[in-house]
Order: C-alpha cells, then structure tokens, then sequence
C-alpha cells in the first residue's frame, strides 16, 4: 500500500492575501468586504503607525464596532514607548501571526500601505537594514516570494485622490482628531502625552509634527481671544500642510508599488477612481444625486476582486 513520496518534495507555501495602495483609497473596506463573502479570513495589520497604540483618530484606525467581528492582527497592539518597529522586526512578528493563522486553517489577509513592511514580509530572502526603495539603490527588488501571493492593488487617479484626501482630513478633524492631537501634545500633560517622550513611531504620524508647532506657539491651556485670529490661521495653516503632508505620503506609496511591479510581483489593479469620484461629488453642489458610490465600488472593485480572490484560493 503507498504511504506516500518518499522523498521530501519542494515545500508547499502557505497562500497570503495582500492587499495594497495609496492611503485613504480603501484597502480597510475591500478587506471587510472580502472578508464578508470568505469568513475564514483574519486580517493582519501591515500599516506602520497604525500597529501603535494611541492616537486611533489621526492614525485612521478601524474602530472595534466597524471590524464586523473579522479578527484583526497587529492593529494598535504595541506600546509606542517600546520603540519603534523596522521592517526585519514586522517580518518576524507578522510572520508568526500569519503562521498561527494558518496553523487554524484560516487564510491571512495583510492589509496596509507601508510597503517597505510588506516587501519584508512576503520576500523569500529580505536583508535587514537593506531599502530596496531607496533612490540609487544597487538591489533589485526579488520576485522570489516566501508565500503563494495573490496581491490586490486598489488604485485611484491622483487628482481624484488628493480630493478626496482633503475631504477625509476634513471628516477627521470634525471626528476629534484636534482634540485627540491637543491631548497627545499638551506639554503639561504625562510624559506618554509628551510627543518628545514618544519615539518616532507614532511622532511620524501625520497631524502630530504640523500641530506639535501649533500648540508650541497657542497652548490649549492658554487662551487669549486678542490672538484668535492670528491662532485660526496658524491652525488653517496646519491642516492645509496635513492635507499636503497627506498627497505626498500617498505618491511616494504608489511610486513603491510601481517598483515592486516592476520588479515582477504580480500585482493585480483595480480602479477605484470612479468610486471615489462619486465620494468626492457627494459634498458638491452640482452632485445631482447619481449612481450611489457603493454601488459603483461593488460593480467595480469588489465583484473583481472576489473573482480574483475565488481563484486564487480553489488554485
């Protein structure tokens, strides 16, 4: 009676969802979207400052209510007075959370858009101290992959995602993020309020750098109505160098995900611009009502991916 090979064959890899682009273009709800139609999904955090507790308003973290039950990993997990995270250290964290996932016989989903984490994680051989997205740098990116990949790449227009970023910078400040920023900031406050006393995990986040000045020169504790409207346009000043900040962080992600296609990760891209664009119209004037921008991300991103998804995992 067989029994088996009795020579050990190449080892099988454990599958690994990715899902990747710029901030704000929505890899949360595709997650949760595709988590919904495959409940055998955990979802692993992959954003650099979100896997920092504190912050959950300026950081963009998924609030415990909107998670729809889907176990998360590595989101808002680490205490940022331990130090910061490289990308050898999310490699080594990251790679065992994954392996207890599968160890379950769930499938990991890693979710974010620090891509230098997610190059450390899924290549076969990673260097640590080694930045394949550095300028000029000799090393070209690997397409030898330590997981069976399938990479899902949400993408918008830029145009249309510097819109809508500016919106959401908006949506935030409206949602506490000041008042989370002023806490954070308050140089009376604790020491783990204290920004300097913060490593550079969570003082990298953008909306702590451009209001640390803000609250440097008109402390919340200290208020004067003959400076009022000297502080509100020290204040608008602020937000319009997060809104910048913000446009600039998602360019150099995308300019990342075109190095790691170019270097043969098969990266499959899904256009979420119109999407977005249907956001974006539904705070103008002249927005008359249209095809709800839900509908157009079904038909558009998550009817794809899923397809994408089936495959993948009946291969």
């Amino acid at each position: 009676m067989a029994t088996g090979p009795t020579s050990a064959g190449p080892r099988r890899k454990d599958k690994l969802l990715v899902i990747m682009g710029a901030t704000g273009a929505g890899k949360s709800r595709l997650s949760l979207d595709l988590a919904s139609r495959f409940p055998f999904f955990e979802i692993v955090n992959s954003d650099k400052i979100q896997l920092y507790r504190g912050l959950d308003i300026t950081t963009n973290k998924l609030p415990l209510p909107e998670r729809l039950g889907v176990p998360h990993h590595l989101l808002g997990e680490f205490d940022p007075l331990d130090g910061d995270f490289t990308p050898a250290d999310f490699r080594a964290v990251a790679g065992q959370v994954v392996s207890g996932i599968t160890n379950r016989r769930k499938v990991p989903m890693l979710v974010g858009g620090s891509n230098s984490f997610i190059h450390a994680m899924v290549a076969e051989r990673f260097e640590p101290g080694s930045n394949v997205f550095e300028p000029g740098f000799d090393a070209s990116v690997s397409a030898e992959l330590r997981y069976n990949c399938c990479f899902l790449w949400v993408d918008v227009s830029m145009a249309v995602l510097t819109e809508y970023l500016s919106k959401r910078v908006d949506e935030m400040l409206d949602s506490g993020m000041f008042d989370e920023l002023a806490e954070f900031c308050d140089p009376d406050g604790q020491d783990k309020h204290d920004p300097a006393a913060v490593p550079t995990g969570l003082r990298k986040a953008i909306g702590v750098p451009e209001f640390t000045r803000y609250f440097k020169k008109y402390p919340q504790s200290k208020r004067d109505e003959d400076d009022d409207r000297e502080r509100r346009g020290a204040y608008e000043e602020a937000v319009r160098v997060i809104k910048d900040n913000t446009c600039q962080l998602a360019k150099r992600q995308i300019g990342k995900i075109l190095r790691l296609r170019g270097g043969g990760w098969d990266l499959r891209r899904l256009d979420a611009t119109d999407a977005f664009r249907a956001v974006v119209a539904m705070s103008t004037p002249e927005n008359d009502g249209g095809e709800r921008w839900s509908e157009i991300w079904e038909r558009q991103v998550v009817e794809p991916s899923a397809k994408i998804v089936k495959r993948f995992l009946e291969e």
